[in-house]
C-alpha cells in the first residue's frame, strides 16, 4: 500500500533522532521514516551524516526503488564513501533504473575504472545508448538530453500510442509530448499528451500531429537551449542528429538544473573559484588554479601602493584622508561587482545583446549616477563635518561620485568585451573589477585632494 510522501525540514532534532535510532539499530522505525521521505531528502541527511559506517547503514535501509534516485542526489563526496560498500549489482541496478540522461550524470562522477567495468555489466542496448550519450560534451543538448522518450509512427491510433505512454508511465518516466517519426526514424511531428487524451482511440496520429515548433541540435549550446524554454514556456522539446533522426528529448527539468549550475558557476568564477573544486581537485591543483588570479590581483594592488606612496606629501598634511581611502575604494568596488553581475546574468539569459552594446551602458550608467550622487552627497556631508571645512567635504563627495561611476561602467563594459573576445566574462569580472577599483578610487581621490588643496 503506498503512502503519501513527507515533505520536512532537515533539522538537528530530526538528525539527533535518526543518530539515536542508528544506534539502537531500530531498523523497523528507520524504515518507515525512509519509506516517507522524499528521495532528496534522503541524499540531504545522508549528506550531513559525516560517517560512513552510518550512511550505508541508512542506505541499506532505503526501500530499492528510492535507492537510484537517492544515490544520484547524494553529493559526489557521498557517493565515494558509500560505493565500496556496493554490490557491483547494486549499482548495475542503480543504472538501469534511472532515466537516461540521470544515468549518464552519475557515471560522469564515478572513477573511470568502476565506469568502464559497470558500463561492460550492463545489457547493451543500455551499454550502447550511454556510451553515446557521454560522447558528447557536458554543457550542449547531447550533454543534457534524455534518450527515454515516447514515439510513434504517423499512421499509429490514438489507442496505441496511449498503450506506449501507460507503460512508461508504470515504468516511472515523466512524459510530456509524444514524438512521431518515419520509418527512418526522422521526426516529423509531435503530439500532446492532451490531444491524445480528448480524441478517438481509432483516430490516425497523422490527423492530430502539429509540426514540431523547436528542434535541438545534439551539439546547441544550454544556455541557448534554457532560453528557450524560458521565452516559449515549454515543457519538452526533441533533440534530433544531422540527418534529423530524433535521438532523444530535453525536459524542463534538465532545463532547472542548468540554469543553477550555470547561476553557480557565474558566481563562483567572480570570486575567483569553481563550483566543484573542493571535490574534484586536489589542494595542490586547487591552489595552481587560482595562482594566476590572485597573482594578477596581486599586481593590481602594488600598483595601488605606488600611488599612495606618490601622495606622501598630501597625507601627511591631511590624515583624515587615510580614513576615507578605504571607504571610497570598498563601495565603488562593490557598486562595480554589482554592474558585472547584472549584465553576466543579463548576457546568459538573452536580456543583453552584443550587438545592442549601448543599452545595458546607458541603462547601468542611469543607475549608477543616480547611486553615485546619493553616496556622494552623503559621504560628502560627514566629511565636511569630520574635517571642519567644506573643501574636503567636497573632495570626499566628488570622489566617491566619480569612482562609482567609473567604477560601474567598467563593470558593465568589461564582461561585453570579454563575451565578445570569447572569454567567459565570469572569469573576468571579479578578480579585477576590484583590483582596478582600489587603484582608481585611490588615484581620484587623492589626485582630487592634492588639487583641492593646493590651489584652491
Amino acid at each position: 500500500m503506498e503512502r503519501d510522501t513527507v515533505y520536512i525540514n532537515i533539522d538537528q532534532e530530526l538528525l539527533d533522532e535518526i543518530y539515536y535510532l542508528i544506534e539502537n539499530d531500530n531498523q523497523e522505525i528507520l524504515k518507515n521514516i525512509l519509506f516517507d521521505l522524499e528521495a532528496a531528502d534522503i541524499a540531504l541527511i545522508l549528506t550531513y551524516i559525516e560517517d560512513v559506517h552510518k550512511q550505508n547503514y541508512i542506505y541499506s535501509l532505503v526501500p530499492e526503488q528510492k535507492r537510484p534516485e537517492v544515490f544520484l542526489k547524494t553529493s559526489i563526496d557521498v557517493k565515494k564513501k558509500l560505493i565500496p560498500y556496493l554490490k557491483q549489482e547494486e549499482l548495475i541496478y542503480i543504472l538501469e533504473e534511472l532515466e537516461t540522461d540521470d544515468a549518464v550524470d552519475l557515471l560522469l562522477e564515478l572513477p573511470k575504472d568502476i565506469q568502464k567495468v559497470l558500463l561492460q555489466s550492463i545489457t547493451e542496448e543500455r551499454r550502447n545508448i550511454l556510451t553515446k550519450l557521454l560522447g558528447y560534451e557536458e554543457d550542449t543538448a547531447g550533454g543534457i538530453m534524455s534518450a527515454d522518450l515516447l514515439s510513434v509512427k504517423e499512421n499509429d491510433t490514438v489507442k496505441r500510442a496511449l498503450s506506449k505512454l501507460k507503460k512508461m508511465i508504470r515504468e516511472g518516466y515523466d512524459i510530456h509530448n509524444t514524438f512521431v517519426v518515419d520509418d527512418e526514424g526522422r521526426l516529423i511531428g509531435v503530439v500532446s499528451i492532451y490531444e491524445l487524451l480528448v480524441h478517438s482511440e481509432n483516430k490516425r496520429i497523422k490527423k492530430i500531429m502539429r509540426k514540431p515548433e523547436f528542434i535541438i541540435t545534439p551539439d546547441m549550446d544550454q544556455e541557448e537551449i534554457a532560453q528557450i524554454f524560458k521565452k516559449y514556456d515549454v515543457y519538452s522539446l526533441p533533440v534530433v542528429d544531422v540527418q534529423g533522426k530524433l535521438i532523444g528529448r530535453i525536459t524542463v527539468d534538465d532545463i532547472v538544473e542548468v540554469m543553477e549550475e550555470e547561476h553557480n558557476e557565474d558566481i563562483a568564477k567572480m570570486v575567483g573559484t569553481d563550483a566543484e573544486e573542493m571535490y574534484n581537485r586536489s589542494p595542490v591543483k586547487i591552489a595552481l588554479m587560482r595562482a594566476p588570479w590572485v597573482l594578477m590581483t596581486l599586481a593590481v594592488e602594488f600598483i595601488g601602493g605606488i600611488v599612495i606612496h606618490h601622495y606622501d606629501d598630501v597625507l601627511q598634511k591631511i590624515i583624515l584622508l587615510a580614513s576615507f581611502m578605504p571607504i571610497i575604494s570598498a563601495i565603488s568596488g562593490n557598486t562595480g561587482l554589482q554592474s558585472a553581475a547584472v549584465i553576466i546574468r543579463a548576457l546568459a539569459t538573452g536580456h543583453a545583446k552584443l550587438e545592442e552594446w549601448w543599452k545595458p551602458i546607458i541603462r547601468q550608467l542611469t543607475v549608477t549616477l543616480i547611486l553615485g550622487s546619493l553616496l556622494g552627497i552623503v559621504i560628502g556631508f560627514i566629511g565636511g563635518i569630520w574635517h571642519q571645512t567644506v573643501k574636503f567635504g567636497v573632495v570626499v563627495g566628488i570622489s566617491m561620485f566619480i569612482a562609482v561611476n567609473l567604477s560601474g561602467f567598467v563593470g558593465t563594459v568589461t564582461p561585453m568585451i570579454s563575451k565578445r573576445f570569447g572569454i567567459d566574462p565570469a572569469i573576468t569580472a571579479g578578480p579585477f573589477e576590484t583590483a582596478f577599483q582600489d587603484v582608481v578610487g585611490i588615484t581620484i581621490f587623492l589626485t582630487l585632494a592634492k588639487i583641492f588643496f593646493e590651489y584652491f
